[in-house]
Parts: C-alpha cells; structure tokens; sequence
C-alpha cells in the first residue's frame, strides 16, 4: 500500500473491500468510471470471510424478495464468465430433511409457497434422499426436501477475481486504510471528499459497502443505516477427499432441543464449513470445545468426517440491516453517497453490482430496487 497525503481525484470511492463492495467495484470499473475501492483491511477479512456462501432464493419473503434474490441466483454464471477466474462457483443444489412431525410439517409449508413462486424446492422420499447422498448416515427421516437450483461459491475468490479484473480496468485499491472523516458541508449538500490514516481523496460519488461498519461510517456522514448485532459461528476442518460430490448445501435437523439443525458444505479446498441453525442464528460461542461439538454432530450424518479435525473460526459479526432486508441506494441527506448493505451478500452480489453501476453511472432508479431504500429509515 503506497502512502500518500496528496489529494487524488475519482468518480467513484467504494468503502468497503467485501463480496459486496468488490462486485460494485468492478462493475463501475468495466463500465468506464475510474475507481478507488478502500478497506480498513485486508479485502475479504470481514463477513465475507465468515459466510457459509450458500447461493438460493428458497424460503425468502416477500414475494418482491424471493424474485430479487432469485434474479440475482440466475446472474452468477454471466458474472462467473465475465471475470474468467476460479470463484468456486458450483451447482448441484441444496438436501435437508426433519427427524420430528412439527419439523415435517413445517417443511412442507415452506416447499408449497416455494412451488407457489415458481421454485422449484420439492418433497422426495428418504431412499430419494439417500439416492441423492449415499454418503450420508440419515437416521429418522418425516420429510425431505430437494431444491435442485441452489449452489455455492467462494467469496475470497470472487472478491480476489473482481478486484484484480477492476485493478485491470484502472481501479485503484487501497487496502489497511481507515476511514477518518469526510469533507464538512451542510445537510443535504453532496460529499466531496475523504480521508483515511494514509490517503485523501475526492470523488463524485461515494459508495458505503462496509458490511457491519456501514452504520458507522454512514453515521459520519450524518446517515442513518440502522443495524442489528448478528453474530454468527462456523467451523471449519482440515482438509478431506470429496465428501459432498453431488449436493454441495446440506442442512440436517438438530439431535435434541438443545442441539440446532446443522449446516454443511464443502469448500473449493477441500475443506468443509459446519454451522449450526439457520443464516440468521445468533452464535458467540467460537470456542474449541464447541467446535468439538459441531464436528461431532456433522459425523452422526456423514461418518466419513470421523477423522478430520474441527478448526474454530473467530466469531464474526454479519451485515444485518434492521429490517432484515437489504438497504440500496442514495442517501437524501446526502444526494452522491450510495448504501450498499445486505445480510445475503453472496446471493445477491450480482444484481448489487449490476444495479449500483447502472444508478450511479445512468441517473435512474431501478424498479426491482425500489422496496430497498435508505429513506426507509428515518
């Protein structure tokens, strides 16, 4: 990183180095903007690094959301072509099953509105099931559930790929920079510029896609971006032959009241992520011994893990906009700075991208965006 207190001039600043910022970064970059896209540290160290990349649309309300996140699903492989760069984008789709009849119940309520928006998540039977993952060891099965279009992806990779295709298109990266303050101006006047403990720089337009530290960046700024706190826990372990060949997402019910459904897949390395819960599950517990225990929880449904070893990840703290819902666009109180927020940052990298380039660079406002609003927030 190049050390400079001289002022340097661009389109667009990006605050933010996540899946989210990067895909806005290129994006902006390939369309011709010149771009500075900062981190206050490493690109990909924050939530982009704890998340269990799980691309799908299933399950998610409203209607209006569900098609959002489903648009977004079906641009992973123009965006996968366009960067021509390994991203550990893979298909195959997502099996979960329940061992209780209120588990059972409950699923097949969330497959029929499933089927009712056009996603294609089905019921199949327990030899269905075990077809579809031999390697599994199921135990009491009341109802399964196969949604063959879900996937996953790498985000370190995506991130390394769209940074080093907008580095190509004359972008500037500027990592292990923090934010310190911007310029002074009046409310509702635009942003001009910025300063970091090493740059100063000015910009017509500013994004914040921070993930958890938007609020506080934005707060600087005088924006209100209200979040919850979401912490959240995965394992990793060492790495191990291909275990999950044909279903990459795997989601197995709890063992008691006390144990929470399981998540499991399998990484590009060979690695595998075991979480427990679901995406939204509130988890501090990033201990040794809890790692133990979910290991030990994955082998009653995979056996072939009896030999790996669980890895604790430090906990990290997932974007989590009040609402549950993603916040996109420009802020009233500040006409040029565009917010980039979202818990679903790998599904919905994308359509974000696409659609911040397009607002920024266009001067419209995109219909399917329109639910998304800062000015929600008061």
């Amino acid at each position: 990183m190049t050390q400079s207190k001289d002022m340097k001039n661009f389109d667009v600043v990006i605050i933010g180095a996540g899946i989210v910022g990067a895909s806005i970064g290129y994006h902006l970059s390939e369309r011709g903007a010149k771009v500075a896209i900062i981190d206050s540290g490493d690109p990909g160290s924050g939530a982009s690094s704890h998340s269990f990349a799980w691309i799908n649309a299933g399950f998610k309300h409203p209607y209006s959301y569900h098609e959002f996140s489903r648009k977004s699903m079906n641009m992973w492989d123009h965006l996968a072509r366009k960067l021509d760069m390994e991203i550990g984008l893979l298909w195959g789709g997502k099996i979960s099953w329940e061992s209780t009849d209120e588990g059972a119940e409950r699923l097949k309520q969330k497959i029929l509105q499933a089927k009712q928006w056009g996603y294609p998540s089905r019921l199949i039977t327990k030899p269905e099931l075990q077809e579809l993952a031999p390697q599994l060891s199921l135990g009491s099965v009341t109802a399964a559930e196969f949604t063959p279009v879900d996937g996953q992806v790498e985000p370190q990779l995506v991130i390394k790929a769209c940074l080093k295709r907008a580095e190509e298109h004359g972008a500037t990266i500027i990592t292990n920079s923090k934010v310190l303050k911007y310029n002074e101006r009046e409310d509702g006047d635009k942003l001009t510029a910025l300063t970091t403990d090493s740059h100063k720089l000015s910009f017509d337009y500013l994004v914040i896609a921070a993930g958890v530290d938007t609020t506080k960046l934005a707060a600087l700024a005088g924006i209100n971006i209200p979040q919850q706190t979401s912490p959240g826990v995965v394992i990793r372990t060492n790495h191990q032959p291909p275990l999950l060949s044909s279903i990459p997402i795997i989601y197995a019910p709890g063992l008691d009241a006390d144990h929470p459904e399981i998540h499991i897949r399998q990484c590009h390395n060979g690695t595998l992520m075991i979480g427990e819960g679901d995406q939204e599950s509130i988890k501090e517990d990033d201990t040794q011994d809890h790692a133990d225990d979910l290991l030990n929880r994955a082998i009653q449904y995979l056996p072939s893990l009896r030999n790996a070893l669980p890895l604790p990840v430090p906990v990290g703290f997932r974007p989590m906009p009040l609402d549950g819902y993603p916040i996109l666009g420009f802020a009233k109180n500040a006409p040029n700075v565009y917010i980039a927020l979202t818990h679903s940052g790998v599904t919905l990298a994308p359509i974000i991208g696409e659609a911040a380039a397009i607002e920024i660079l266009d001067n419209v406002k995109i219909e399917s965006v329109a639910p998304y609003r800062p000015e929600r927030f008061r």
